[in-house]
């Protein structure tokens, strides 16, 4: 959440799920604040769900997980944070993962 604030590009409201999905830890749906997430946009108005999580397994898992449980909601726009090189980066040292997620979130210029 930090990380976000430093940015000064989000103006929203916030919902930290408390970690990942994680079913080799034991970390299922149950252990994370997913229920209350889905309560508050039941309850509130809110129209965008922007999903911040680690570009790792557990946050990929994760990621897909709530886009699943979100969809039904009508009206509700399901967003991921964008991915790909850092700046500084060199092209010849991303691995294929990256180098693809930076293709295809590309943008005009």
């Amino acid at each position: 959440m930090l990380a976000v604030e430093r940015t000064r590009e989000f103006t929203g409201r916030y919902h930290v799920l408390g970690g990942a999905l994680d079913p080799l830890s034991g970390i299922g749906p149950d252990q994370l604040r997913i229920r209350e997430l889905l309560t508050r946009i039941g309850a509130d108005d809110i129209t965008e769900v922007i999903i911040a999580t680690d570009p790792n397994t557990e946050g990929e898992a994760t990621a897909t997980y709530l886009a699943r449980m979100l969809r039904d909601f009508p009206g509700l726009s399901v967003t991921r944070l964008a991915s790909g090189l850092p700046m500084g980066g060199d092209l010849e040292f991303a691995d294929e993962l990256t180098l693809g997620r930076a293709l295809s979130g590309r943008r005009a210029v």
